[in-house]
C-alpha cells in the first residue's frame, strides 16, 4: 500500500498549526515555504482537511488555517481519510469469475478469501491510525526533534504568525 505524499504533508502541517498561539493562523504559502513543498498542491490538501473539520480557515488577505479542534481530538486516521478518501485501498475485480472456469454470479455468494483478507487488514491499519493523535505526535517530537530545530521553528513562527 502506498499513501500519497499529501498525507505526510498534511500531518506535518497539522502539527505545525497545533504550535500556533491561540487565534493565529498560517496561510498555505507560509506552510508551503516552511516545508518546501508546492503551494498549489498543499493548498488542495489543506482544503480537504478543512472540509473534513480538521482545520478551520479564515478568509481574506491575512487569513489562513488553524486546527478546528484540539490536537488530542485529531487522529492520524482522520487525516488519512481526509486526504485519501474513504474508498477501500483494495478494489476486488472478481477475477475468479473470469476465464474458462468462470461461473454465473449466482455461484459466488460472498467475496473471496483474498478480498476478505485485504479488507480485514485495511480495517486493522485504519484502527491503528485511529489510536495516534496529533497531541501524541507532538509530545514525541518534543523529545525527538533537536532543541536547535525547535528553537528555529519557534523563531520562524514568531516572524510569520
Amino acid at each position: 500500500m502506498r499513501l500519497s505524499e499529501g498525507v505526510e504533508w498534511a500531518v506535518h502541517c497539522c502539527t505545525m498549526l497545533a504550535a500556533l498561539p491561540e487565534g493565529r493562523t498560517l496561510g498555505p504559502g507560509d506552510l508551503a515555504a516552511f516545508f518546501e513543498v508546492p503551494r498549489a498542491y498543499l493548498a488542495k490538501h489543506l482544503q480537504a482537511l478543512s472540509k473534513a473539520g480538521i482545520l478551520s480557515a479564515s478568509p481574506g488577505r491575512s487569513g489562513g488555517y488553524r486546527l478546528a479542534r484540539a490536537a488530542d481530538a485529531i487522529t492520524l486516521r482522520d487525516i488519512v481519510v481526509a486526504i485519501e478518501g474513504t474508498a477501500p485501498c483494495f478494489r476486488c475485480q472478481e477475477i475468479r469469475r473470469r476465464g474458462p472456469t468462470g461461473q454465473p454470479q449466482r455461484c459466488y455468494t460472498r467475496p473471496c478469501g483474498i478480498a476478505r483478507a485485504m479488507w480485514a487488514a485495511e480495517k486493522v491499519f485504519l484502527a491503528e491510525l485511529g489510536k495516534t493523535t496529533l497531541a501524541m505526535l507532538i509530545a514525541e517530537a518534543a523529545h525527538e526533534v533537536s532543541k536547535e530545530q525547535q528553537a528555529a521553528t519557534q523563531r520562524w513562527l514568531k516572524r510569520i504568525a
